[in-house]
C-alpha cells in the first residue's frame, strides 16, 4: 500500500503540480489501504524493486492508474490497462481535462470522452472528463 500510495502521489504531482501537496503521505496511504484496496483489484508493474505503476480496477470501472515520473514510454501503462480490461465489456473512468498525456493515452487505447464537468462535483474542484471504452469499439 505504502508503494503504491508513493506511485500515485509522485505521478500526480508530476502530471498536475498546481494540485501538489493535497494530501499528505500519511493520508494517501490510508486512502489505499482503506478505500482502494478495499473496493477494487490491484495490480502493479515492478522495475527491479521499484514499484514503476499500479491500477486498480473494478467491474466497469478504473478507479487508479498511475505510472511513475521517467517510467512512461515503456509499455507499463498499457500493460496494466490490458489487465483491466480482461472480461470486460465497457469501463469507464475519470481524469482531469488538464491531463493531456492522460487523456492522450486513453484515447489511444479506445476510450472516448462522453462527459466533461467544470470539475464541482470532485474533491479537488478541477475540471474533469468521463471516458469510457466498450469491448469491440
Amino acid at each position: 500500500m505504502a508503494a503504491a500510495a508513493r506511485v500515485h502521489r509522485a505521478a500526480f504531482d508530476e502530471r498536475l503540480p498546481w494540485l501538489a501537496g493535497l494530501h499528505t503521505p500519511d493520508e494517501d496511504e490510508r486512502f489505499w489501504r482503506e478505500r482502494v484496496f478495499c473496493d477494487c483489484e490491484v495490480w502493479g508493474a515492478w522495475d527491479g524493486e521499484d514499484l514503476a505503476g499500479v491500477i486498480a480496477f473494478r467491474t466497469g470501472w478504473i478507479d487508479q492508474l498511475y505510472i511513475l515520473p521517467g517510467r512512461h514510454g515503456r509499455g507499463i501503462g498499457r500493460s496494466l490497462l490490458d489487465i483491466a480490461l480482461i472480461g470486460q465489456t465497457s469501463v469507464r473512468l475519470w481524469t482531469f481535462q488538464k491531463n493531456i498525456a492522460a487523456r492522450r493515452f486513453y484515447e489511444r487505447n479506445g476510450f472516448v470522452v462522453i462527459e466533461e464537468t467544470d470539475g464541482a462535483g470532485n474533491e479537488e474542484r478541477e475540471p474533469d472528463v468521463l471516458y469510457e471504452w466498450r469491448k469491440g469499439s
